[in-house]
């Protein structure tokens, strides 16, 4: 079990992360976060870097399949210890599933063939079942989805991306709850940071980039976990 002290000392030592789509950076670089993140044990340390090689895809070619990003998250969800980190990383993972779902219906594309791997979590069945419905029937579950399919059907690309990273950060405070000064605390942090970092980088522009990469790639016409690794 990791000493509390450290995370107690690692936290107070963390400024508080501004207020998200207001910050224009996070309010440390990478490399300063780096550096106070040596304190962790090799095992929490080992945690971490699953998490985000579960949750933040930046370094990933574009040609990468959903199965190679759903086998990375079956990796953290099998080899994470903590219940709260892991459940960081599959609801994350499902807001991104729900999202693949509206772009490839928004193409016309019929609902994954059963075994068909295209998302995550627990949904995934749900979802094709009911294909052809607003919002999958996960109203109650994702009331945001709505929303977002309006948004897609307008094309407006940036209230989309805010309104999906949005329910990334209301995700992890939920879940991080009491976790105030432990290991679970430092992940949250983590995954925040990602998220400010990311909204930092995005604008219209580099949206539409994205697109064309991804249609360069043959990504087009079949939208794919990576095209959400934004969020």
């Amino acid at each position: 079990m990791s000493d509390p002290n450290v995370y107690i000392m690692l936290m107070a030592s963390l400024p508080n992360p501004e207020a998200l789509f207001l910050a224009k950076r996070p309010p440390l670089s990478r490399l300063k976060l780096e550096r106070r993140l040596r304190v962790l044990k090799p095992e929490d340390a080992r945690a971490l870097k699953l998490t985000e090689q579960a949750l933040h895809w930046g370094e990933m070619p574009l040609n990468v399949t959903d199965e190679e990003i759903v086998n990375r998250a079956k990796k953290a969800m099998r080899e994470i210890e903590s219940e709260t980190v892991r459940l960081f990383i599959r609801n994350r993972l499902e807001i991104r599933t729900c999202m693949v779902a509206l772009r490839r219906r928004h193409r016309g594309e019929q609902a994954p063939a059963p075994g068909t791997v295209w998302g995550f979590g627990r949904w995934t069945a749900h979802i094709a079942r009911n294909w052809n419905e607003g919002t999958f029937r996960l109203d109650k579950v994702f009331p945001w989805l709505r929303q977002a399919d309006k948004l897609l059907k307008d094309g407006d690309a940036l209230p989309l991306q805010r309104l999906v990273m949005e329910q990334a950060w209301t995700s992890v405070n939920r879940l991080k709850g009491q976790h105030l000064y432990d290991f679970e605390a430092v992940v949250a942090y983590v995954i925040k940071w990602n998220i400010v970092d990311r909204w930092g980088q995005y604008d219209n522009e580099k949206a539409a980039k994205r697109f064309e990469d991804l249609t360069q790639a043959a990504l087009g016409d079949h939208a794919n976990l990576l095209e959400e690794g934004q969020a």
